[in-house]
């Protein structure tokens, strides 16, 4: 039996998991259209290679990676793109963001895949992080970080390597589920990233509460002999899951703060990451579909695989939700989850849940200012907070807007888990203003960095006039050290009068020039009209002569 350790805080909540695990996972049905956001992970959006009216198969590349913390998208099936343009997208701001709609044609015409099966052992490990960056796959566990950057060690030792199947929040139930039919696929992703990362060892976290997705993942670890790799039960309590805490719990190391778990040796994955990483890499099959769990007020709980870029409001109806009565949807759990605008969003890389209408009573739902009472500082917040820090002063902090007290009191170590709120028998919404405090220092820092831009932009311009002020004074010398050298031992005033002379020279040769010619024959007007002209060039010579040395 492996030591297991216990982090700090937490809460019980209860479960609600038990109806959506009662029926097998099938695939939800075709939607009329898809829509593709290009940014369905951390960094930077995807580029589109397709134009509208393209004609597109299903697991064909529609965008493409614009940086290395970006990842492709591909179409989750066939049909035609009918636009790319702004979409509502699942996120709290209730914003729009470029998106490739599809309209599907029913057939789910795969494009041409590499029907060779690899030994991914024949593979270098840069070749093998390659094909799951084209595959496009992010982590499946909430944050779409781009897999293939985490599967690369960048010359740091990696200990070991843990799978995260513990699914801490109420109703969700996707992992279990994918664990329960799917264990022996997740053992060989699981292998498979061991190789990209070099990992001496595996750990699969599962809580004790998904006995038969243990029994499962046990089963197939024998089967496979697979010695290095540990399946372990941890305690069910929130946030089990939190990739720190998970840690803490399995191998007792902390994660130091601002850190990686690489740091300690220690890369985590999520399940379902794994999953995808085997069909990558055993059928050449991109990220275009995952197990999502539909729960709450709809006839039917349960999970189905949902093809990336489907409507929630399809998995809605398709599991007996009624769209007249729905009051709130959430996407992801009660905790950590986000209260979606509109249930025409599309499913998204990272979604993990649908939550409808959930039951205030059941669990902590957001947006529950409207009822905060006063603080009574009771401290229940601290003791419950899986970090450690004082969420009561980050709040006090954080809506007197004194940013720089609320970071001396570790602001960013918060992961939002919704701890505090659970227990604040004021009803305060904690995360709320943690969250709001975030966005103002990021905001500040970003205008920070645009004034420090714009000022090494003035400096530099300084710089430049200076330097070109310089090299101007440097050519007036060395013309004039020319001027003295050519002028020989008559010095720079010689020169000067030599340059003079020269140039009253070409005014007497331009004068002649200017003569009329042929003046030997004339007749007697023909005369009198040159003598008039040469009468009134001397009278405008005489009279520039007398301007002069009255001057």
């Amino acid at each position: 039996m492996r030591r297991l350790f216990q982090f700090r805080g937490g809460v019980h909540l209860r479960e609600h998991k038990k109806d959506a695990t009662l029926h097998p996972v099938v695939p939800a049905g075709l939607p009329k259209r898809l829509v593709l956001p290009l940014q369905q992970h951390i960094g930077k959006p995807a580029k589109p290679v397709v134009a509208v009216g393209d004609k597109v198969l299903k697991g064909q590349v529609v965008a493409e990676a614009s940086d290395t913390v970006s990842s492709p998208v591909h179409a989750s099936s066939s049909g035609v793109v009918t636009a790319i343009a702004a979409q509502p997208i699942p996120h709290a701001s209730g914003l729009s963001a470029p998106c490739i709609v599809i309209e599907t044609d029913g057939q789910e015409t795969w494009r041409p895949r590499d029907e060779q099966v690899y030994d991914y052992h024949q593979l270098s490990r840069a070749q093998l992080r390659e094909k799951i960056r084209q595959a496009g796959i992010v982590g499946m566990g909430g944050a779409g970080f781009p897999s293939h950057i985490k599967l690369d060690p960048d010359g740091k030792s990696v200990d070991t390597l843990i799978l995260n199947g513990a699914e801490c929040e109420p109703y969700i139930t996707c992992d279990e589920m994918l664990l329960r039919e799917r264990a022996l696929e997740v053992i060989v992703g699981l292998r498979i990233m061991r190789y990209a990362l070099n990992a001496q060892r595996c750990i699969i976290g599962v809580e004790n509460n998904k006995h038969k997705a243990f029994l499962a993942l046990l089963q197939q670890v024998r089967n496979t002999g697979a010695d290095f790799i540990e399946v372990i039960q941890v305690p069910t309590v929130y946030p089990t899951g939190g990739e720190k805490q998970l840690i803490h719990v399995l191998t007792g190391k902390e994660v130091p703060s601002g850190g990686l778990p690489l740091d300690v040796g220690i890369v985590c994955h999520n399940v379902g990451t794994a999953y995808a990483v085997y069909r990558a890499i055993e059928f050449d099959e991109p990220l275009i579909s995952r197990y999502v769990t539909i729960a709450g007020s709809v006839a039917h709980a349960r999970n189905l695989e949902v093809l990336i870029g489907t409507p929630v409001i399809d998995l809605i109806t398709e599991c007996g939700g009624n769209p007249g009565t729905l009051s709130r949807v959430i996407m992801g759990g009660p905790m950590m989850g986000i209260a979606l605008h509109s249930t025409d969003v599309p499913v998204i890389k990272t979604t993990n849940c649908i939550l409808v209408n959930a039951r205030v009573g059941d669990v902590p739902l957001p947006s529950r200012g409207d009822f905060a009472l006063p603080c009574i500082r009771c401290g229940a917040c601290a003791e419950s907070c899986p970090v450690g820090l004082l969420p009561q002063q980050l709040y006090w902090y954080s809506r007197a807007k004194d940013f720089d007290k609320v970071q001396d009191y570790h602001l960013f170590d918060c992961i939002e888990c919704g701890c505090c709120d659970y227990v604040c028998p004021s009803q305060i919404p904690l995360v709320h203003y943690f969250r709001y405090a975030k966005t103002e220092i990021w905001a500040l820092e970003r205008e920070k960095k645009q004034a420090n831009i714009a000022r090494r932009r003035h400096e530099f311009r300084e710089f430049r006039l200076e330097r070109e002020k310089r090299e101007k004074q440097e050519r007036h010398k060395r013309k004039r050290q020319a001027l003295k050298k050519d002028s020989g031992t008559g010095g720079e005033a010689d020169a000067k009068k030599a340059a003079i002379e020269a140039a009253m020279e070409r005014v007497r040769a331009k004068r002649e020039a200017a003569k009329p010619r042929n003046v030997d024959n004339l007749t007697e007007q023909q005369q009198r009209l040159v003598d008039e002209a040469d009468a009134r060039r001397a009278r405008a010579a005489g009279r520039s002569n007398d301007k002069e040395n009255r001057a």
